[in-house]
């Protein structure tokens, strides 16, 4: 029997069979089973990956029960909404919680937080890492009182006109704080997402996740979207996880293409991870009795905005050891040496001379500040002046080219 149809499948068929005779043993579920048939491919049209219905109400149901009690979650203050989310950009969320209430107990609202120095603001931000977001929440801020009288924007649109609020954020914000049916992607929920409909391509490059957020779109309910939106995060986050998924605890596990199919290992597709690039420097700490000069990251580089330790070639002194540290693909030695000078004149521009006493009030990048740990923990031979001094050159080497 020779028969000629028009198949639909979530995966495109390759070329080489497209208007070719095949022998058909078997049609998996999205396609038509045709056992033992000869079949002529007429026409290939891609069918959009199905939402799945009916799920706000147990995953619902499994959140009253086990959702994480977070400090950022007893109010729908848009302010407290919006420090956490952009703190919880690619950081764990054990390790913001400290974080957040130091931050919203110095800054507890949007004026306060305008109203504070970048350096305050940086300060309380050391440790976190991805200082730019930072720098674009006290930018927020500034636009929030000056533009909007201290309001938040209650629409996506109008959230997503500030610095450092992308998609992703602006449907937190919106639907946490003021309940819009906004859909969202991160992490957690694009692998609950991509497991339930089994979407089994790959998620990275330009568009790899926009059919998520089309059956994101599609499955946020119109009333209570901002806990539906946190339910479906701690699903991926405590049940749904990248290794070893709970399906036996998951609500939504009869609705699950990925489980019923036994492909949870499988999807979300995984991209291939970036070899890091090996890079040796040299941190020099300038002393002077007992003050040090540091200076301020610049634009373009790698904790921009933050102090740290001039880099360059050191013509002498001693060494004190060796930092490690990882930043953007990149895995960088640093060895650190120390020079004692004798005369301590006036620094250029985004230089100073501080105490080593009054560095830990400095906002410090993390290299920078291994680097302070490893001069104080070293004898204090910067409080003499030997032979080994030598006269302080301003033409200090630059740093070495970073960017965040």
């Amino acid at each position: 029997m020779f028969l000629e149809a028009e198949f639909f499948s979530h995966v495109a068929m390759p070329a080489p069979l497209r208007g070719s005779w095949i022998h058909c043993r078997r049609w998996n579920e999205t396609k038509t089973r045709l056992q033992g048939a000869r079949v002529k491919i007429a026409r290939i049209r891609r069918q959009p990956v199905a939402a799945p219905s009916g799920i706000a109400g147990p995953l619902g149901r499994w959140f009253a029960r086990v959702g994480r009690d977070l400090p950022w979650r007893r109010s729908r203050d848009p302010y407290r909404v919006w420090v956490s989310e952009i703190m919880l950009q690619q950081t764990q969320v054990d390790r913001v919680k400290d974080y957040f209430a130091r931050f919203v107990a110095a800054f507890p609202d949007v004026h306060a937080l305008a109203a504070a120095p970048e350096d305050r603001v940086l300060k309380l931000w050391e440790g976190l890492g991805y200082y730019r977001r930072a720098r674009h929440l006290h930018a927020a801020a500034k636009r929030i009182v000056a533009d909007h009288g201290g309001a938040f924007p209650r629409t996506s649109e109008g959230l997503r006109g500030l610095p450092g609020i992308g998609r992703y954020t602006a449907g937190a914000i919106a639907s946490i704080a003021f309940d819009a049916a906004e859909p969202i992607v991160e992490a957690n929920s694009r692998r609950v997402l991509a497991r339930l409909v089994g979407h089994d391509r790959p998620l990275d490059g330009s568009g790899g996740d926009e059919p998520l957020w089309k059956i994101a779109a599609q499955v946020v309910p119109r009333r209570g979207a901002g806990r539906f939106n946190q339910a479906l995060m701690d699903l991926g986050a405590l049940v749904c996880t990248p290794e070893a998924p709970r399906c036996s605890r998951c609500p939504l596990a009869s609705a699950c293409v990925a489980h019923r199919t036994g492909r949870t290992g499988a999807i979300p597709v995984k991209s291939s991870r970036r070899t890091a690039t090996r890079i040796r420097e040299t941190a020099r700490i300038v002393r002077h009795g007992h003050h040090v000069l540091i200076e301020r990251r610049g634009p373009g580089e790698w904790w921009e905005g933050l102090w740290d330790f001039p880099r360059g070639a050191a013509a002498s002194g001693r060494r004190l050891g060796l930092v490690k540290y990882t930043v953007t693909h990149h895995a960088v030695e640093c060895v650190v040496r120390e020079e004692i000078v004798t005369r301590r004149p006036k620094p250029q521009a985004a230089r100073r001379w501080v105490a080593v006493s009054a560095l830990d009030a400095v906002a410090m990048s993390s290299p920078g500040r291994k680097i302070a740990a490893l001069l104080k923990a070293g004898p204090h031979r910067g409080a003499r002046r030997g032979r080994s001094a030598r006269r302080y050159s301003p033409r200090a080497a630059p740093l070495a080219a970073g960017r965040s």
